[in-house]
């Protein structure tokens, strides 16, 4: 029997190890994608317990504590924190297959030197231990971030922030992991929200350009992308609900651009033309600018009134759906691809029956002298666990060519996600490892120590243009 969590974890065959511990391992972490607050990162924050930092904002553990029947004030409500992390210690070892038994654990390793399993027995001895630990100027924000080997991070922001604490952290010479703003347009385009008046005129606020229609509208967010790029954004980000493609004329989206700022309610499938419009506004934009973009598709969004009335967004309320990602994402990409103007993309469903959709668009797009042009994003959200990993691996690699893969992100609120990319390392290498072992690639390490590497961190680094 294999010992719990050891140097090998996860990894099965001679090959794997090799792979993983000479060559995967030491490669440094680049976070492309992730939901850190850069304020926290500009004032260096120190997190009082380990509750602050473990579920001050972490939605997956929310699962879990709900699973378990835990009321909700000891997981977004009022309770004391060391109630909050008693609750969730007691929840967590019935978490048996699930990926965050391994986070959970892998950060209590990396982070804390504690190599015992937390559980209802011993929940008060880790408690305090972490809290003792975390007092100390090394588990700051960005000492943790630093402590990660981290030599990048790309947040998610939108286009009426101002960027000052991006500015902030690169003008500070005490810190050297880059910061950088990734455009995340999503209310610019949605005017089924009742707060979509009140945001565009935010919006033309920070612009200082009245918007009155689609032209103003694009003149407004045109200057805010310049913004961003002059504060060093390589990449943007869409989440949708599922792919669309309704196309209508620039005419009448500008009718739609009117109706929706006078407050009028636009149908479903005016809605789904006013996103069509917008996207390709945006992809011919990025593509102008040498700009990746990113498509999340397929979630349905805060399902548990009672839990979003109290808790807000991103309260771990939300699941697939079942529309997911379709084949109009296709002609979405061919009507940028038929002028020439369509960027890097990056595509993610957060339906597994989707990897060979994907596998299989991604084939129809590339070149234009760009390795994996058209990359399928790693394995998202409900998907980022070991068979959920290994599926995407397996499928990119049988359609198209999983030496050119972009690899792992975080897409995370946590300080302490980064073992996330060790977990998904080890996963990678042991299915290299497997094909090796079966005889199905040659035992060839100048190869397969390029490609290790490559997918944990250069690809990323050439894909997205960064200055490392």
């Amino acid at each position: 029997m294999k010992a719990f969590m050891d140097q090998d974890f996860l990894l099965t065959t001679q090959t794997a190890k090799k792979l993983f511990h000479e060559y995967a391992e030491p490669m440094p972490v680049l976070d492309y994608h992730c939901h850190l607050d850069p304020k926290e990162i500009a004032e260096d924050r120190q997190f009082r317990n380990i509750t602050e930092l473990w579920l001050g904002g972490d939605h997956y553990k929310w699962r879990i504590m709900r699973s378990d029947g835990v009321d909700e004030k000891y997981i977004t409500g009022d309770a004391e924190d060391e109630e909050k992390f008693h609750a969730f210690a007691k929840a967590l070892p019935r978490a048996i297959g699930n990926p965050m038994y391994h986070w959970c654990h892998l950060e209590l390793q990396r982070y804390f030197d504690i190599h015992e399993t937390l559980s209802e027995k011993n929940w008060k001895e880790i408690y305090d231990k972490c809290n003792e630990k975390l007092k100390k100027p090394e588990m700051s924000a960005r000492n943790l971030i630093k402590m990660s080997n981290v030599t990048l991070v790309c947040t998610t922001d939108d286009p009426v922030d101002d960027l000052r604490y991006h500015k902030q952290l690169r003008e500070d010479p005490g810190f050297d992991v880059q910061v950088l703003p990734a455009w995340r347009p999503d209310m610019a385009m949605c005017p089924e929200k009742e707060e979509f008046a009140e945001y565009i005129r935010k919006l033309a606020d920070v612009s200082g350009i009245e918007i009155t229609d689609f032209d103003t509208l694009k003149e407004a967010l045109i200057k805010r992308l310049d913004y961003f790029v002059e504060n060093g954004c390589r990449i943007t980000d869409h989440g949708l609900d599922y792919a669309q493609y309704r196309p209508v004329s620039e005419n009448q989206m500008d009718v739609l651009v009117k109706k929706s700022l006078r407050g009028e309610k636009l149908s479903l499938e005016e809605t789904l033309q006013f996103k069509t419009m917008m996207m390709l506004f945006f992809g011919r934009e990025y593509a102008a600018r040498n700009l990746a973009m990113q498509l999340h598709y397929g979630a349905k969004r805060e399902n548990n009134e009672r839990v979003y009335e109290s808790a807000g967004a991103n309260a771990g309320i939300d699941c697939i759906n079942e529309k997911g990602f379709t084949a109009e994402a296709a002609d979405f990409l061919n009507a940028l691809c038929r002028t020439g103007e369509l960027p890097k993309t990056i595509l993610y469903s957060l339906n597994p029956a989707d990897n060979a959709v994907i596998g299989t668009i991604l084939g129809c797009f590339q070149g234009d002298g760009v390795r994996g042009k058209i990359q399928q994003g790693s394995a998202w959200w409900f998907n980022d666990h070991k068979s959920g990993m290994t599926e995407q691996i397996t499928s990119l690699a049988s359609l198209g060519l999983l030496g050119n893969f972009i690899g792992m992100l975080t897409d995370s609120r946590s300080f302490v996600s980064y073992p996330r990319h060790e977990y998904f390392r080890r996963i990678l290498c042991d299915f290299i490892g497997g094909l090796v072992e079966n005889g199905e690639y040659p035992e060839d390490y100048d190869i397969l120590g390029k490609i290790v590497e490559d997918i944990s961190y250069n690809n990323a680094v050439i894909y997205f243009g960064f200055n490392i």
